[in-house]
């Protein structure tokens, strides 16, 4: 059920849309960043005879000047763009880890439910005896309707 659920989540709320966005080619140039005071890395694409340029640094990521990757934007404002990979677009660190601590959380709710059943419920489960059933019944066809 976690793994459904979080599926869907990864699928529904990227951004740009995976399922409206559109995918476009984009080169890597190391650019200087104003704001961060250092070169950083920049893919850069075109997109309706307009140049455009969003920051691709991501953990564990290591660009070369030149490579080639997709860019995925959102046709209606092609400047919201991310870079198209599983690891950055796919799924983030804020996510990995809000996954990670919610799997937890559930788990010790579970374990929290089931460490101390009460009284009644274990003479329940002790007096339990696994009655013996036939693999197939025997039914008369005509009187089940299965001629």
């Amino acid at each position: 059920m976690y793994l459904v659920c979080f599926g869907c989540y990864i699928l529904f709320t990227r951004q740009p849309d995976y399922f409206d966005g559109e995918k476009t080619p984009a080169v890597i140039h190391y650019t200087y960043d104003s704001a961060a005071q250092k070169i950083i890395p920049k893919a850069v694409y075109s997109e309706a005879g307009k140049v455009h340029a969003i920051d691709a640094r991501y953990v564990f990521r290591n660009w070369k000047e030149g490579e080639r990757l997709e860019v995925i934007h959102d046709t209606a404002h092609p400047e919201r763009a991310a870079v198209y990979a599983f690891w950055g677009y796919g799924i983030t660190w804020g996510e990995l880890i809000a996954s990670v601590v919610l799997l937890l959380a559930l788990f010790q709710v579970a374990v929290a439910v089931t460490k101390s059943p009460s009284p009644e419920s274990l003479a329940e489960q002790l007096a339990y005896k696994d009655e013996k059933k036939p693999k197939y019944m025997e039914c008369d066809p005509v009187e089940n309707d299965q001629l």
